[in-house]
């Protein structure tokens, strides 16, 4: 009797260990378990500039960059304009794999709802729309992180600027999980929300329309000031939106959850600012643009408050990303056969919108047609000009296609009798332009002195959409401010005034963006010295999320492993120069980049002297 309850006291005392050794074994999986509900923000603040961050003007992106991850070294990609650099924020693959080479760019068959033309510009939905099916109902041939985080049942939402919004779960159709809110809610060309979103906007006294930018998108004529006031009306609304229905439906849903926040400012207001007509100076440095920088760190400071009072902020890490940095347009050539011409709304001799266009048609001595009006002629002799423009005899059997974008335009050859000769007649007049500065051109039409491979910038991969033939950057420098990446100025092709704002070329005031982390898996305190893109953001942000991405070119950015808690103190990384051959008149292409193992940041590139940075 005794060695049976003895023997049933230590038959206890076995179980008893066995489950504390099970419960033990069983506690790093339910802590791992715990790190995958763990949710992301990421917050892109369109167009802000890393010096323009201060405690006093944006102290909640301050705060986060100062109490998180600081990357110092951060890149935009080359061309650098925002869906362009969206694709890359949604993909993780350099452009020659999106194919978004920019915001606009040549397709295979006009676009309808871009009023018939082979270069739409990106930036709305039905395009967008449009432009997927051309391409295999995916025109960026890569899986977006939103959708693989969709597809692994988190919670997914994308808010804010039209077009970009959408490039974040371009796949996505109507009737999907995925809430969508943009500048086009409530219009004919809305992506639909549901009845349960749209029952928590009535019980929030939220409107199911977005309001219109008002007087932030008056971007005034060569004799009037644009915009004085920033984007306050429309992005409270999406602010409103977010932290209103979003977040507390995500965690009445209980999910880990992704959502993308796409702030139109303060890019949309340096855009359209009124505080320089026709000036260098202040710029884009004036009392607007300021004020614009103040909407956008209040609307994050909303988002984050909303976080901790619906309690997600400890599950929840936040990433801040620009998609690029920021110029003063200067519309000024001594070379340019267009700035010798008159046009309506343009100061004697700056350069019109299309000059690229007109210079190269003026050279090439054939007809020019705009692709944005039914192809109808134009003559720059009479004043008439349009922001891209087909080159040749028939605009059904074009030479050459110049897709207009700002800092950078894009040039395609799709007809030309002979496609080398034609790409080196035009290098050989834009070597001669004061407003060039860099010249890239497709491998496939060969070495062209003075020129380097689009290869060499990672414009050539697996892309669906045609790649253009020759990628112009325009010449860049500073006002001497003593700041050069927050007082750089640039050529530009656009509408836009002298002294408004643009982006799009290679100088580092445009590549550097601003870039900064915080949260349960990134590092605190930490400053991130090794070189980073928005290419990166996606492995990152699928590594913290242990979501896995299924590519289908090679050319990807990579997991940030420094800047996570489990990550090492730094990564090695290094520096180098690219030098095309000379041309005849001495100009070389230069390209200044850095690496971490076999992934490439670029720096800056254009003619010595010719851009900020080099």
């Amino acid at each position: 009797m005794r060695f049976f309850t003895h023997g049933r006291r230590w038959l206890f005392l076995t179980l008893f260990v066995i489950a504390v050794i099970a419960a033990c074994t069983a506690m790093p999986g339910k802590r791992a378990q715990q790190a995958i509900q763990h949710s992301m923000v990421i917050f892109v603040a369109d167009g802000l500039r890393p010096t323009s961050i201060n405690a006093t003007d944006t102290p909640t992106m301050n705060e986060i960059r100062e109490r998180g991850v600081k990357f110092t070294n951060s890149h935009s990609l080359f061309p650098t304009f925002t869906t362009a650099n969206a694709s890359a924020i949604a993909t993780g693959h350099y452009l020659g794999d999106t194919g978004d080479f920019s915001n606009t760019i040549q397709v295979s068959a006009p676009v309808k709802s871009a009023k018939n033309s082979v270069v739409p510009f990106l930036e709305n939905n039905a395009v967008l729309q449009e432009v997927n099916k051309q391409f295999g109902a995916n025109y960026l041939n890569e899986q977006t992180l939103l959708e693989a985080a969709r597809k692994a049942g988190f919670s997914t939402a994308a808010v804010g600027k039209i077009g970009p919004v959408l490039i974040q779960d371009v796949t996505l159709q109507k009737g999907e999980p995925t809430i969508i809110f943009d500048d086009a809610t409530g219009t004919p060309t809305e992506i639909s929300l549901s009845s349960e979103v749209t029952q928590l906007l009535a019980k929030n006294s939220l409107p199911t329309a977005t309001p219109s930018r008002g007087e932030n998108g008056n971007h005034g004529d060569s004799k009037t000031p644009g915009t004085k006031v920033a984007n306050t009306v429309q992005q409270q609304y999406f602010a409103d939106v977010t932290t209103k229905a979003i977040l507390p439906l995500f965690k009445q849903r209980q999910k880990p959850f992704v959502l993308v926040f796409w702030s139109r400012d303060p890019d949309g207001t340096q855009h359209n600012h009124g505080d320089s007509l026709n000036q260098l100076v202040p710029g884009i440095n004036g009392p607007t643009v300021q004020a614009a920088r103040q909407n956008v760190d209040k609307n994050l400071a909303q988002i984050r408050t909303a976080l901790r009072d619906l309690g997600l902020e400890e599950t929840t890490n936040i990433f801040l990303t620009a998609d690029h940095g920021f110029s003063t347009i200067s519309k000024e050539s001594k070379t340019s056969y267009a700035a010798t011409l008159s046009y309506p709304d343009v100061p004697k001799g700056f350069l019109p919108t299309g000059f690229l266009g007109i210079d190269i048609a003026h050279e090439l001595k054939l007809s020019m047609f705009d692709p944005d009006q039914n192809n109808a002629p134009l003559n720059p002799s009479k004043g008439q000009t349009s922001r891209n423009s087909i080159i040749g005899k028939d605009p059904r059997k074009p030479d050459v296609i110049v897709a207009g974008n700002g800092g950078s335009d894009l040039l395609y050859l799709p007809n030309a009798a002979n496609k080398k000769a034609t790409a080196k007649k035009i290098v050989d007049m834009l070597l001669k332009q004061d407003y060039i500065s860099g010249l890239f051109v497709d491998d496939s039409l060969g070495k062209i002195p003075g020129t380097l491979p689009l290869e060499a910038i990672a414009l050539r991969g697996a892309a669906r959409t045609p790649k253009p033939s020759i990628l112009v950057n325009f010449r860049s420098f500073d006002t001497g401010c003593g700041n050069p990446t927050a007082c750089g100025v640039e050529i530009a092709d656009t509408n836009l005034q002298q002294g408004q704002g643009m982006h799009g070329s290679f100088s580092r005031a445009d590549t550097y963006n601003t870039m900064a982390a915080i949260g349960p898996d990134f590092k605190q305190d930490y400053e991130d010295v090794a070189p980073v893109s928005n290419a990166d953001v996606a492995p990152t942000l699928a590594k913290v999320l242990n979501l896995k991405l299924s590519p289908q070119g090679k050319l990807v950015g990579r997991v940030l492993s420094e800047a996570l808690l489990s990550g090492p103190d730094n990564v090695q990384h290094k520096s180098f120069t690219l030098k095309s051959p000379s041309a005849a008149n001495g100009l070389q292409t230069i390209l200044k980049y850095q690496t971490v193992g076999k992934t490439r940041y670029f720096d800056v590139a254009g003619f010595p002297g010719r851009t900020l940075g080099l």
